[in-house]
């Protein structure tokens, strides 16, 4: 008979009981992680700016206003190690945590702060956000590559909300497995940044009623964004990219009057069905994708999209008849496999670059970058829009973007492939690592686990932090 062992079986000098487990070690912080990305939030001014920026009066509460500072660096924090939700936030204050950061705040009290918000002062932290976001560019390599050029990709999404008292709740459009279908939610309109070598991170975030048009405010919305890029490098190439949502007049006199490129996916309508069929079939060219199947046998891409281009004008207000290019992208329809004559499906997008019409195409459908950060957000701090009050709801998503681009500003630290992972994976890799706390001689130490698998990754991102030539917190 063959003996089956267990999954991880317990040493048989171990035996536990009932009793084997207490929850009473002080000394151990369960994000030891925290501890140079907090201290890189405070090397790049995070506190600072919160107290120039945010304003905020006690109206609710007599003291819900006071140290908005700590109160938002507890929410962000809380976001970087997974919280969704102001409870979440809790977790900060086990174990020895508070004793190594002097402001650890209960989920009640930044529940609190959150609602002494109002839509300006909601403005105020996103003027932090962006003031943030460039402190990171200039303190760490955060968007190399910005000499090639930088992208401004802009989309929203729709976030599902269930409660019946939400302040902004209504229903929109959202797609689900290629459905179209009207769900109960918010909207946040995000504009990302990154270049041809950098994964993205936000420039940009509004929140919005779900009912609301995608396209609506974008255009100011990207005028924000090109500030904030231009503040990181004044000499970059800007180029934005949107899907047909916002490729729109306004889009488009948005980009001419801040003199930059544009790729923006057009809708169609009878001008844009007849400037495409005026493109003759032979003026169609295969389209070498990156990571592309090509077949081992013949040597040619296991692919049928084809690209081509002609001239396209429009009138924009403020410009008059701008003309560019209309470059289109076809595929053939795959509801029709076996028709006589191939029947093909039109991409066109509207573009004022100069690159080969192949390059063009594989640029403008590198927009699609844009849905890892909705990814990020979804399995994070977006995963549940947590306060009733709308005003609340847009703070919270102004320290999302924070704890997004902090977290991904480690990840570059840190090197490797961790400068473009996901969020999920910087926090299992360099921020939720268990550490024990101690202070021998009044020198304070954190011990973690031994054979850690990112250790090296770990310890660059700590030398590079706390070996900066700065001064230190000192733990309480």
């Amino acid at each position: 008979m063959t003996r089956v062992r267990k999954a991880f079986p317990v040493q048989s000098s171990h035996r536990f009981s009932t009793e084997s487990a207490v929850f009473d070690e002080r000394n151990l912080v369960s994000a030891g992680g925290l501890v140079p990305v907090l201290e890189l939030a405070e090397q790049t001014g995070l506190s600072r700016l919160i107290g120039e920026h945010v304003e905020l009066p006690s109206t609710r509460v007599r003291s819900g206003a006071v140290n908005p500072a700590g109160k938002l660096t507890t929410i962000i924090a809380g976001m970087m190690c997974g919280a969704d939700s102001i409870d979440d936030a809790n977790v900060l204050r086990a174990g020895g945590t508070a004793r190594v950061f002097d402001e650890v705040y209960a989920p009640s009290t930044v529940g609190i702060l959150l609602r002494e918000f109002s839509f300006g002062h909601a403005n105020q932290l996103a003027a932090v956000a962006r003031a943030h976001l460039i402190a990171l560019a200039q303190r760490t390599p955060l968007l190399p590559g910005t000499d090639e050029r930088m992208f401004l990709d802009i989309d929203s999404l729709l976030r599902p909300v269930y409660g019946h008292q939400k302040q902004g709740a209504s229903f929109g459009h959202a797609k689900i497995a290629g459905r179209a279908l009207l769900r109960k939610g918010l909207s946040p309109l995000i504009t990302t940044l990154s270049t041809p070598t950098a994964a993205p991170v936000i420039a940009e975030a509004w929140l919005r009623s779900g009912k609301t048009g995608s396209g609506r405010g974008a255009a100011r919305q990207l005028k924000q964004a090109i500030t904030t890029a231009r503040a990181i490098d004044a000499d970059a190439t800007i180029m934005a990219r949107g899907d047909s949502a916002f490729g729109t007049k306004k889009m488009i006199a948005a980009c001419l009057d801040e003199q930059i490129e544009f790729s923006l996916t057009l809708s169609r309508n009878r001008r844009v069905t007849k400037a495409i069929q005026a493109i003759d079939d032979d003026a169609y060219i295969s389209v070498h994708y990156p990571g592309a199947v090509v077949d081992p046998d013949t040597g040619a891409l296991i692919s049928d999209a084809e690209v081509a281009e002609t001239t396209h004008t429009l009138s924009v207000r403020g410009h008059g008849r701008v003309t560019a290019r209309l470059v289109v992208r076809r595929v053939k329809d795959a509801r029709y496999p076996d028709a006589l004559f191939p029947v093909w499906r039109y991409h066109p997008f509207f573009t004022n670059t100069t690159l080969p019409t192949a390059e063009a195409d594989i640029t403008h459908r590198r927009h699609a970058i844009i849905e890892t950060t909705f990814a990020d957000l979804i399995d994070g701090p977006l995963a549940h829009i947590p306060s009733g009050l709308f005003s609340a709801n847009c703070a919270w998503l102004a320290c999302a973007v924070i704890a997004h681009n902090l977290l991904r500003a480690a990840g570059v630290i840190a090197g490797g492939d961790h400068a473009v992972a996901r969020g999920a994976t910087l926090r299992r890799d360099l921020i939720n690592v268990p550490a024990r706390f101690a202070a021998p001689a009044r020198k304070p130490m954190l011990h973690l686990p031994a054979h850690w698998p990112r250790q090296i990754q770990w310890k660059t991102l700590w030398l590079n932090v706390i070996g900066y030539p700065t001064a230190q917190p000192r733990a309480a």
